[in-house]
């Protein structure tokens, strides 16, 4: 019995342990030092290390691994050109006889390469005819995609954009390796917790940290889609349809401005004006009557009779004096 006892001891108090491990390593760990709180987790159970020593060596790779020492190291690993993570984005404008022809022959194009077309933008109108396609496509075949697109007519213009997230991706698998440690060590506390307090924190623990993960490998996917197709954007137009006008800056620019400014605000004024005058005319016209009639009246009746002034009483004219 006290053998029996003195076991039950040692558990609870390497629970209590591990569970205190646990919630300081929760409190203090973020986004930079995720690798560091997993494995303070992983030696919060040194009870199960021994017994269980294929969890443990299956674990420490994954911490420890090639993706976690090149983010330890500050950067990406130096990989070839076609091993590193690159998004690719382009833009252009391609000017064809017949705009819906062109529009589905890059539909074409883009479902031949094992694409799909992500926007189908079109109008049609005598002057202006345009369709915008957004297309698609896997990064190893972008290129030939854009040429091809570009052979369908004259085109006008192309822009091609890169953006290397190689060291994002690189950084992204260190933190989910991690972040999977920690799950898997708050989980080995759960099923050893005997009671309802314990239970209660250890849960809320492990679905924070489960939440934590599920977020990770969600960046993880949004990235993997974004280097796996890439984007293309492609405008049709008409081959007669006028060129864009292109913005210029300076004296004579900002003069001509000015005056088609100062001629939108006339015609807007005008506008006003002969809006208000059908009723000016409706309701100033008979104003103007009843104050003339007003006026006309004061006038007949004269001017009002004020009060009268008060007479002064005269003054006593002085005796002449008789000479002596």
């Amino acid at each position: 019995m006290d053998g029996r006892s003195g076991r039950r001891r040692a558990a609870r108090a390497g629970l209590a342990a591990g569970l205190v491990a646990l919630l300081l390593g929760g409190c203090g760990a973020g986004a930079s030092d995720e690798g560091n709180s997993g494995a303070a987790d992983g030696a919060a159970v040194p009870a199960e290390a021994p017994a269980r020593g294929d969890a443990r060596a299956g674990a420490a790779p994954e911490v420890g691994g090639p993706a976690a020492d090149q983010a330890k190291g500050g950067g990406a690993p130096d990989l070839r050109v076609d091993q590193r993570a690159i998004i690719y984005t382009g833009t252009m404008q391609v000017r064809v006889e017949d705009v819906d022809f062109a529009a589905g022959q890059a539909v074409s194009i883009a479902t031949a390469a094992g694409g799909f077309v992500g926007g189908d933008q079109r109008q049609s109108r005598d002057t202006d005819t345009r369709a915008e396609l957004q297309l698609r496509v896997p990064a190893e075949k972008f290129t030939r995609v854009v040429d091809q697109l570009a052979a369908l007519g004259k085109q006008d213009s192309r822009e091609v954009r890169t953006e290397d997230v190689t060291e994002e991706t690189v950084d992204l698998d260190a933190r989910i390796a991690s972040q999977r440690a920690r799950v898997e060590s708050a989980r080995k506390l759960l099923a050893r917790a005997t009671t309802i307090s314990d239970l209660v924190t250890l849960e809320g623990e492990l679905a924070r940290r489960e939440a934590d993960l599920a977020s990770l490998e969600a960046k993880k996917r949004r990235l993997a889609d974004l280097t796996a197709l890439s984007t293309v954007t492609v405008a049709f137009v008409r081959a007669d349809a006028p060129p864009a006008a292109k913005s210029e800056a300076g004296f004579l620019s900002g003069l001509r401005d000015g005056w088609h400014a100062l001629l939108a605000s006339l015609g807007v004024l005008l506008t006003v004006l002969g809006a208000l005058l059908p009723w000016l005319v409706v309701l100033g016209v008979p104003l103007g009557l009843l104050f003339a009639g007003l006026r006309r009246r004061r006038r007949r009746a004269g001017p009002p009779a004020g009060p009268q002034p008060p007479v002064s009483a005269p003054q006593p004219v002085p005796a002449a004096r008789s000479a002596p």
